[in-house]
């Protein structure tokens, strides 16, 4: 055994066999050791995930469901991801739990076929006031199978006006109410959305892809406990685990869930993915993710007050759980691509982000997007968002310095330093330093 994700072995087969594949690894490592992760879906996983994900279990084909599975030899592929499911269940207080969803679009696109017809017309946020793509965006192919209907934050509070939301649901008759978001700071008013949906007879549906891991460590409210229908969470993002989908819903569309998502929709699932899940969830169950998730909030909150401080203008104002959205047209002058390729000259990473009723094209938008969890699971805390906070608005108001940004660079640089990047190396130090 190494102190590494990798072993040593299979680190020397790479670069004897495939050396370009190899170094782009190398300096991924470096990236990502010595800059900082700010963009709100990306994190670090659990130093267990890594070991699952690179394991036996992906040599599996497990199509179907335990007990009922299309090849032999299952009786240990049943065994992960019924403790997958169960955690879930117990996790998030579900009666019902699929595990097996190949990503985030992908567990959404099975909601909508498992519970909905083509043609039904679903209420969901607008993509640039901060809904998703999957939630009916004109680009996605949802949007061409059903009707979506888009409700929007009120300009410049940020809040969802829920008497609008009610004469849209009155007006249009959905199926399915949409709570959730890509790109919204603040918190949602589940009972209200709930009571909406109640009275016109729609099902509720509540995608917390973002937040699945504030709400499983308990520091944001659970939709479950509002009477939702469904909701879907992505299992990396907040919640610390791999890439991949989860749908929790009442039992009662639990077989119509299962058959949407296999064979409905994709065929075995990633049996090393589905194991990495189980691991993760048991891990969100305990004390010291709970902790987590109660910093990842405060951390969000501090760096949103810093940027504010400093003379920046964020979407609503301010933040209630992991992200916020910084108007870089307002604030500074340039737009989010900029901000972008700016800050990352600075060692500082997040995305390019359209604010609510962006005048401009989505490849060039009006602000950016960021967020705590990643910077959080490394270790750090409130006073190091207020140092990240001050090198951000130092580089955007720097943006064509070159000399400037780079000594913004190895501030960055000096702050990552001391908070190793969890499963990648345990002493401050790249695998490329071990295995040049």
């Amino acid at each position: 055994m190494t102190n590494f994700t990798y072993s040593a072995a299979a680190l020397d087969r790479l670069k004897a066999n495939d050396s370009d594949v190899f170094k782009a690894l190398m300096q991924e490592e470096v990236r990502q050791s010595e800059g900082i992760e700010l963009i709100p879906s990306e994190n670090y996983c659990f130093p267990e995930v890594y070991a699952l994900l690179g394991s036996v279990f992906n040599n599996k084909y497990s199509e179907g469901y335990p007990g009922r599975r299309y090849y032999g030899g299952q009786e240990n592929t049943d065994i992960i991801e019924n403790l997958a499911r169960d955690r879930a269940k117990s996790l998030f207080r579900a009666e019902y739990a699929n595990v097996q969803p190949l990503g985030g679009s992908a567990m959404n696109q099975a909601i909508y076929f498992g519970l909905l017809q083509p043609g039904d017309t679903i209420l969901a946020m607008d993509l640039s006031h901060g809904g998703h793509l999957t939630h009916g965006a004109p680009v996605s192919h949802m949007s061409k199978v059903f009707n979506f209907v888009r409700y929007k934050s009120e300009v410049p509070t940020g809040n969802i006006d829920l008497a609008k939301v009610r004469a849209l649901a009155l007006e249009h008759k959905p199926k399915m109410i949409i709570c959730g978001f890509s790109s919204y700071p603040r918190e949602l008013d589940y009972a209200g959305f709930k009571k909406i949906a109640d009275e016109v007879g729609a099902l509720t549906f509540a995608d917390v892809s973002h937040i699945g891991g504030l709400i499983a460590g308990g520091a944001l409210a659970n939709p479950m406990d509002f009477g939702f229908d469904v909701m879907s969470t992505t299992t990396h993002k907040s919640l610390r685990g791999p890439r991949g989908g989860m749908i929790l819903a009442k039992k009662q569309y639990g077989q119509a869930l299962d058959k949407s998502v296999f064979p409905g929709l994709q065929g075995g699932p990633h049996m090393h993915q589905v194991a990495a899940v189980a691991t993760t969830l048991k891990l969100a169950a305990e004390e010291p993710f709970k902790k987590y998730a109660r910093d990842v909030i405060a951390n969000a909150k501090t760096l949103a007050q810093t940027l504010l401080q400093q003379g920046a203008e964020l979407v609503t104002g301010g933040t209630d759980n992991h992200m916020m959205v910084v108007n870089t047209i307002n604030s500074f002058n340039i737009n989010g691509t900029v901000a972008e390729h700016v800050l990352d000259a600075a060692g500082i990473t997040l995305n390019k982000q359209m604010v609510p009723d962006d005048p401009n094209p989505p490849l060039k938008p009006s602000g950016i997007r960021l967020g705590t969890p990643a910077a959080t699971a490394r270790g750090m805390g409130e006073n190091e968002m207020k140092l990240l906070g001050n090198i951000m608005v130092r580089a955007l108001r720097s943006h064509e310095d070159t000399v400037a940004l780079e000594k913004l660079r190895d501030e960055t640089r000096a702050i990552c330093s001391r908070f190793p990047v969890p499963g990648v190396s345990n002493d401050g130090k790249s695998h490329s330093s071990a295995a040049a």
